[in-house]
């Protein structure tokens, strides 16, 4: 017999870092050229005017614009038809133009 308990083992005891992903930037505000608007995994919001899509589907900001989020129908396969979540911006001289009206 010995003269020590054992130690056992187990599975458990480790866990992964968040990634930190969603919405990075609200709707209606002011941002700055390559600025990240949205950080997701696969496309569940698309790219619209003046955005890009990084490698890792993340969506950024080709010029410094307002942020506007949209519900967009788009024709599928079979003609199905589905909303579909795109951001895109608005010029910064049409911006100020919606807000004096």
């Amino acid at each position: 017999m010995a003269h020590k308990l054992g130690g056992g083992s187990t599975n458990n005891g480790r866990d992964s870092h968040s990634k930190r992903l969603g919405a990075k930037l609200a709707d209606g505000q002011f941002t700055l050229a390559g600025g990240i608007i949205y950080r997701q995994r696969g496309t569940k919001i698309h790219p619209g005017t003046n955005t890009g899509r990084g490698g890792d589907d993340t969506k950024w900001l080709k010029e410094e614009n307002t942020l506007q989020f949209t519900l967009k129908e788009s024709k599928l396969k079979k003609q199905l038809r589905n909303s579909r979540k795109t951001v895109f911006f608005i010029s910064k001289s049409l911006y100020n133009w919606l807000v004096i009206c």
